[in-house]
């Protein structure tokens, strides 16, 4: 197993951290300091920690995953929710942002820091949607091969806070919104399904950023590559298609690849069995395409989830070569359960909550 891949993958994180990008992001700004602080999503806890280091002591609320909100001060007030299936946490997170919004003041300003993972961690619905109605919304979305884009088209649908409808509620004279992007396009309004998008029309002075993107990463990725002599040979944000036609797209190229690396981000689409075993979308793909490079010497891949998670596991993909296939693999594969298979070889890559989170990278070494 090649450990440059590692190496470059991190890189590719690393350069998008929450914490870096959201200070980075602050030392340029000249707006006002903030009244309120609000940070909603999986890289939550490390984008609010940078503001409270720049502005000092202020009023906090953070809505993000269970695990992901160590090293902030006691004052903050913290609410660990659901991921990626909201559970009554979710609704409580939800009702707390829009009470928290909809109480300033005027003439106050708020600092909403948004990454990916809100749509799941916070939400209120419309009336007549309960709980149940989103668990089955969101079950649905993640078993029938949607891309992003359209499910949080869906999400938006049923939601008071999605959309604009968070800040539509917003009374004080300005908002900053830093954004963590996780989807194609870097989309405000698709961004944790809308939920830091200024309403239309907007009644007060709201400037929005994104800080992050999966271009940055994959573009620090290359450049780690590089100073580790090796070739850039590809670069291009190009996961987006189902699963099994991204394996076999990728899968050619990596038989043919010549000595060098290839950096590729986006996000993967996967239709699921019923009763789906232990796995997500990264350490499929990595299964996938350790079918593809069976046999072959030299190559290493690497494909996971730059927020540290994937799926409802605590893996964030996994790392391959041509070692990795074996007997039982198509099996689990049909089963959506590679993450069993990976832990047994030893190819499950764990890294623990990266503080970002800007959709998947894969990094594919060959001598």
């Amino acid at each position: 197993m090649d450990t440059r891949a590692i190496k470059i993958w991190r890189a590719g994180v690393d350069a998008v951290g929450g914490y870096e990008a959201t200070r980075t992001a602050l030392a340029t700004s000249d707006g006002p300091a903030p009244d309120q602080i609000i940070a909603v999503g999986k890289a939550a806890g490390d984008m609010a920690r940078a503001a409270l280091d720049h502005f000092g002591s202020l009023p906090a609320l953070v809505v993000t995953k269970d695990g992901h909100a160590q090293g902030l001060p006691d004052a903050v007030h913290v609410i660990e929710s659901s991921h990626p299936v909201p559970d009554a946490r979710s609704l409580s997170a939800g009702r707390a942002l829009r009470t928290c919004v909809k109480g300033m003041a005027p003439g106050t300003h708020l600092l909403l820091l948004v990454s990916g993972g809100a749509s799941s961690l916070a939400e209120d619905p419309v009336e007549g949607k309960s709980l149940s109605d989103l668990q089955a919304l969101n079950s649905r979305l993640l078993s029938d091969g949607l891309d992003i884009t359209a499910m949080n088209i869906e999400r938006r649908k049923i939601s008071r806070i999605k959309g604009g409808g968070l800040l539509g509620r917003f009374t004080g004279q300005s908002a900053q919104v830093l954004a963590i992007s996780d989807v194609p396009g870097d989309d405000l309004s698709v961004i944790g399904s809308g939920i830091g998008a200024p309403p239309n029309p907007c009644s007060f002075d709201c400037e929005t950023r994104i800080i992050a993107s999966n271009t940055i990463a994959r573009n620090a990725a290359a450049d780690a590559a590089k100073t580790l002599g090796l070739t850039v040979l590809e670069n291009v944000e190009s996961l987006h298609d189902d699963l099994p036609t991204l394996a076999r797209r990728i899968g050619r190229r990596l038989q043919d690849m010549p000595p060098g690396v290839v950096v590729l981000g986006g996000e993967p689409t996967v239709v699921l069995p019923p009763n789906p075993g232990r796995g997500g979308r990264n350490q499929a793909l990595a299964l996938e395409l350790a079918r593809e490079i069976e046999g072959i010497e030299g190559i290493t891949v690497i494909v996971g989830g730059t927020d540290g998670s994937d799926g409802p596991t605590d893996a964030a993909g996994g790392v391959v070569d041509g070692t990795t296939w074996g007997a039982g693999a198509a099996e689990v594969l049909k089963a959506a359960d590679s993450g069993s298979f990976l832990e047994q070889q030893g190819a499950l890559f764990t890294t623990g909550p990266t503080g970002t989170n800007v959709m998947d990278l894969l990094i594919a070494v060959r001598d």
